[in-house]
């Protein structure tokens, strides 16, 4: 009894020690982005009118973000003219001024620098804020798109219970804010208990220009979507540009403090009988008519309740249905914004000139691009081997193009007439990290905090491609000449939608046809064509060793002892001297503990037992977290010795978008996938 009690309060003091450092990262942490859109039909050129007055906009949203109702809207220019700028921002209710202001502030930065530059039309959503601007007026209008989801990736253990909680809860929060006076923040949030160590934290918010009508509409649209979005999961969010509604186990707002008890009412006395009077009984003649009046009331209550549930369950349907066919109007629009001519991309290359090339790969060439408003882009121009209908092409790309994070490289649009098929991406300024890993001029440009930054950014974007995105992709070709860095030496991994577009989009499975490059591919992908999340984490793990050591793996054998990188890791693991394995370049600027641990995860990563190998959340948590224990990494998969496998399927030269039957297509590094960087 004295253990089980003892167990019990160390399981409290761990749960309230994590509440408390959850409260802690929640009202210290920089703003966190989370999801933007930008309208890509609409663009200014540089140094115009628009972009002055754009600059006046966000100039004024930021001084004024320390306002009391978290929200401001403001415009600049002529309401007549195309070059007038529409701008707003709302900040997470509980927020205090100065937080408002940082977040207002990095998104205002980070919108016309990082997500949407030389865009008219942008929307950001952070956690703590959300920042609009646009050449349209917007003030005291419903807007439900564009729209973005998030949820937690876990699952509640008791889906159904959890499920009526939150509709209970969030539908609950609803009237509070959206019957909040006039030009006060239309904003509540809600604690519900759900087990006895786990609280369900509910937030709704309007912006406060909305009428309560256009509130309540707003609220119950997002809600509406929460089963297609977030069914089941421990967390969730619909953000539409008016509202959002959102949900979790843990406090991601701040949490006020409970009202005192309200002070007691005094009951009236008893009124004084006259004397000689007899008092009333309260016998069974009462009793029975208790049980009357309760007889009664009761039934109808419950027909009432369940008549009202009814009600409430088809019209949440309805709502649910007349937003799923707005979604579909919104696939159209999306599909017409994403859409360039073959002529303006014609142009836009000067006709593919070979000046133009910037490198040439398994999937087609790729030409370095300005778009008329001045945006220097990338063009792919796909080989003409997909086997893809047009159609069925642009439904792929809009799918891709929306999968929007830091470290991914955004597709742009699309080009698809005739035979030709293009897809075109946003213009990473510096080469790929490649360049400067094994380039002995540029090596000692990547010191080991950009190192350490960059395995870090490579681990996120691989994390939302398989977890946290809409879709489920495998990249099967990880590696450094896949992996670009912007002006600011931040990682963006590139190809990421090519399996998908060219028709092997499975998320687990087999398969004869083996694309990738030797020396990245997993031991079980590449000798009997078995492919998971699994894969990436193998090729992950050889990044971050190359990253690590400076050394191409593939160089490794052509060397006269035949040794691989992975088996030159292991021995100086093994022998208890893995620091000797670090990049000269890099030992007047690193972190013993940060070499250590990345050595020692990329060992993980490269187990030849796929179920041994970690999965991508506990790879970020092992980069972040310096107490973890990581378990201990057994002799990596040695790849040359299984390449008289029986099993393996035949291997032969074609390149990785020419149709083989039964082959197993590898590449090396240098020209197995485009390379992207100006010349």
């Amino acid at each position: 009894m004295i253990t089980m009690l003892s167990i019990n309060l160390n399981v409290f003091i761990t749960l309230v020690l994590i509440g408390f450092l959850s409260l802690s990262r929640t009202s210290e942490a920089a703003p966190s982005y989370r999801y933007h859109v930008c309208d890509n039909t609409t663009t200014f050129a540089p140094n115009s009118t628009y972009q002055s007055n754009l600059n006046l906009v966000l100039s004024s949203l930021t001084s004024n973000a320390t306002i009391d109702t978290g929200y401001y809207y403001t415009t600049a220019g002529s309401e007549d003219s195309n070059s007038a700028v529409y701008g707003a921002f709302l900040c997470r209710g509980d927020l205090t001024a100065s937080k408002c202001q940082d977040c207002v502030t990095a998104a205002a930065k980070e919108a016309v620098q990082m997500y949407c530059p030389s865009r008219k039309a942008t929307l950001l959503w952070y956690d703590e804020c959300m920042l609009r601007y646009t050449n349209v007026s917007f003030f005291r209008k419903l807007d439900e798109s564009p729209r973005g989801f998030l949820w937690n990736v876990g699952n509640a253990s008791e889906p159904n219970r959890f499920r009526q909680l939150v509709a209970k809860t969030v539908t609950g929060l609803v009237s509070v804010a959206a019957n909040a006076p006039s030009r006060a923040k239309k904003f509540a949030t809600k604690e519900e208990n759900f087990t006895g160590f786990q609280e369900l934290y509910s937030l709704v918010q309007c912006t406060p220009d909305l009428s309560s009508t256009a509130c309540d509409q707003c609220l119950r649209g997002a809600i509406a979507l929460f089963p297609a979005c977030c069914d089941g999961k421990l967390g969730g969010r619909v953000m539409f540009p008016s509202c959002n509604v959102r949900y979790e186990v843990y406090p991601f707002y701040t949490l006020v403090a409970a009202a005192p008890p309200p002070t007691p009412v005094l009951l009236p006395s008893p009124p004084i009988q006259p004397p000689g009077s007899v008092p009333r009984s309260h016998g069974n003649d009462e009793q029975i008519s208790s049980w009357i009046i309760v007889a009664i009331v009761v039934p109808i209550a419950i027909l009432l309740f369940l008549v009202g549930c009814l009600f409430h369950r088809r019209r949440a349907k309805k709502k649910y249905n007349v937003i799923q066919e707005q979604n579909v109007g919104t696939e159209i629009n999306a599909v017409e914004s994403l859409q360039f001519s073959f002529a303006t991309i014609e142009a836009a290359t000067n006709k593919f000139s070979v000046h133009n090339k910037l490198g040439k790969g398994g999937f087609g060439e790729v030409y370095k691009g300005t778009l008329p408003d001045g945006q220097q882009v990338a063009v792919k121009r796909l080989s003409r081997g997909s086997g893809q209908g047009s159609e069925e092409f642009k439904n792929e790309v809009v799918l891709v193009a929306k999968l929007q994070h830091r470290n991914l490289v955004r597709i742009l649009g699309f080009c698809s007439e005739g035979a030709e098929k293009i897809l075109i991406y946003e213009f990473v300024q510096n080469k790929s990290l490649d360049h400067f890993l094994y380039d002995s001029g540029n090596q000692v440009k990547l010191d080991w905090p950009s190192r350490y930054k960059t395995i870090n950014g490579i681990a996120r974007g691989i994390l939302y491609l398989h977890h946290d995105s809409r879709l489920k992709i495998i990249h099967r070709d990880l590696k450094a000449s896949n992996v670009l860095l912007d002006e600011e030496m931040n990682p963006k991994i590139a190809d990421f939608g090519m399996a998908r577009i060219f028709r092997v989009d499975q998320t687990q499975g087999n398969t004869r046809r083996v694309v990738g490059t030797y020396g990245y591919i997993a031991p079980e992908y590449a000798m009997h064509g078995l492919f998971s999340v699994k894969s990436d984490v193998y090729s992950l793990g050889v990044l971050i060793l190359e990253i690590v050591t400076g050394k191409k793996n593939t160089n490794f054998y052509n060397s006269d002892n035949g040794e691989d990188l992975l088996s030159h890791v292991w021995r100086h693991w093994r022998d208890g001297i893995p620091l000797e394995l670090l990049d000269v370049n890099v030992r007047d600027s690193y972190s013993r503990s940060e070499v250590i641990r990345c050595l020692h995860i990329g060992l993980l990563c490269v187990q030849e037992d796929p179920d041994q190998r970690p999965k991508m959340q506990k790879i970020l948590l092992m980069l972040s977290s310096y107490s973890l224990s990581m378990p201990s990494p057994q002799k990596p998969a040695f790849f040359l010795h299984s390449r008289t496998d029986p099993n393996m399927p035949p291997m032969t030269c074609s390149s990785s978008d020419q149709p083989a039957s039964n082959s197993l297509s590898l590449s090396v590094n240098e020209a197995s996938i485009t390379e992207l960087f100006p010349r």
